[in-house]
């Protein structure tokens, strides 16, 4: 995947959980309440990866266009920053556990459109 030329947004883990990372739950892992939102705040942003931008013809604002990097590894692979893929979100800390582990059981589990 090639880079991006500009960081996107990263939420930051203490803002996210001011109590602690303890409160990430993994029992209802659904795309619309769970990895849409995920990718809304750190991805399918302007000059990234959203509909207008579609930044090396990847859209992420969409069921459609995450699951097709989910089905090829790519979400996994560069979300955690794997060795010899461009780490996402380009030019920003990787996402926290707790995403990354919402991620990973959605892809996981077929990455279905629920």
């Amino acid at each position: 995947m090639a880079s991006l030329g500009a960081g996107c947004y990263n939420d930051n883990l203490q803002d996210m959980y001011p109590g602690g990372s303890g409160n990430c739950n993994l029992d209802s892992v659904k795309f619309g309440t769970v990895i849409q939102p995920i990718m809304n705040q750190s991805c399918a942003l302007s000059g990234c990866h959203d509909a207008a931008t579609a930044m090396y013809g990847i859209n992420l604002s969409s069921y459609a266009g995450v699951q097709a990097i989910a089905a090829d590894g790519r979400l996994v692979s560069t979300t955690t920053h794997a060795n010899g893929v461009s780490p996402m979100p380009k030019n920003m800390d990787k996402l926290d556990d707790c995403k990354l582990s919402q991620i990973q059981k959605w892809v996981a589990a077929g990455a279905p459109n629920n």
